[in-house]
């Protein structure tokens, strides 16, 4: 049987966010073009605590390069227009809800790193 080729990483960029890890990673096609993968990994645990990583992938060929970076602009814009910048998680949503919470006193903080699509592409 023949060893499979060692994909090679061009280029990569990552952003952590919580739990979760983006990594947006360039590589190349066997007839050597460029394509991107984006993998969104998630810590979780098992049943007796041990930590394993739950990972979804998109691979996104330079085809679809600019209609994939106008769909994510208009639905990033859709979200912001209607619901703000501010993080509202379930945790902070039930909190709100229940009666132990005092009103102004959300400390939520949010941090999230920038990637410009225009660099990847």
């Amino acid at each position: 049987m023949v060893a499979k080729k060692e994909i090679e990483e061009i280029y990569s960029k990552s952003v952590r966010s919580g739990r979760r890890t983006y990594f947006f990673d360039v590589r190349s096609t066997r007839a050597e073009d460029y394509y991107l993968t984006i993998t969104e990994s998630k810590r979780d645990f098992n049943e007796d605590g041990t930590p394993f990583y739950k990972k979804h992938k998109i691979y996104l060929y330079k085809e679809d390069f600019e209609s994939f970076q106008n769909a994510l602009t208009k639905v990033s814009e859709f979200i912001i227009k209607e619901k703000g910048t501010e993080v509202i998680s379930n945790s902070n949503y039930s909190k709100k809800t229940s009666s132990t919470k005092d009103e102004g006193t959300d400390s939520t903080q949010s941090s999230f790193t920038e990637v410009d699509l225009d660099e990847l592409s």
